[in-house]
């Protein structure tokens, strides 16, 4: 879609399109019908394609849409509640972001194979979302501040591969808890 501005209701159609295109992507596959995605939407398919010209373009959109909801949350989170609770609030949306991104897999496959790159500044963001965390948490003195926001990213990555699915979220909300005991901060 073009860079220009978009009605309310445009907008709003967007976000639509976009959520119920990773709830159909995660649950289904890339085989679920644009039609679909466009109907659990509440739209027409026009409309759709509107906004989106191809599958691709809709399967891409969806997933820097999820990473774009996780990286925003972070300055909403420090200016709602403490930096450790922030951060810790984070780590379970970072969570919900692995599953869903691993609930679209084949759908980013097809992404890939037609020649983008949807991870293109996956990493720089989550990075910049992260440090931000971990910087308000160090300044608040609540958090280590000799953690690099790098190795706390592998962390959250290894508790969602083994802990990532629906039905093990207590399991995954208890290594959260451990990591964030290991990343407070200890008076010497």
């Amino acid at each position: 879609m073009p860079d220009r501005q978009l009605r309310a209701d445009a907008l709003r159609n967007r976000q639509r399109l976009l959520d119920a295109a990773v709830q159909a992507f995660s649950q289904d596959g890339p085989e679920v019908t644009l039609d679909r995605v466009a109907k659990d939407a509440g739209v027409g398919i026009g409309t759709l394609y509107r906004h989106f010209p191809s599958r691709e373009a809709l399967i891409e959109a969806a997933y820097r849409n999820e990473l774009e909801k996780l990286c925003d949350a972070a300055p909403a989170l420090l200016a709602a509640q403490p930096a450790d609770a922030a951060l810790r609030a984070w780590m379970d949306r970072f969570v919900d972001y692995l599953a869903t991104k691993r609930g679209m897999a084949d759908a980013l496959r097809l992404v890939i194979a037609s020649g983008a790159n949807p991870y293109a500044q996956s990493r720089d963001r989550l990075l910049a979302a992260l440090g931000e965390l971990l910087a308000a948490g160090a300044a608040a003195g609540v958090v280590r501040a000799d953690v690099a926001a790098a190795d706390v990213l592998a962390s959250l990555s290894g508790v969602s591969l083994v802990a990532g699915e629906p039905d093990q979220r207590a399991q995954a909300g208890r290594l959260l808890d451990l990591l964030m005991d290991g990343l407070r901060h200890r008076p010497g």
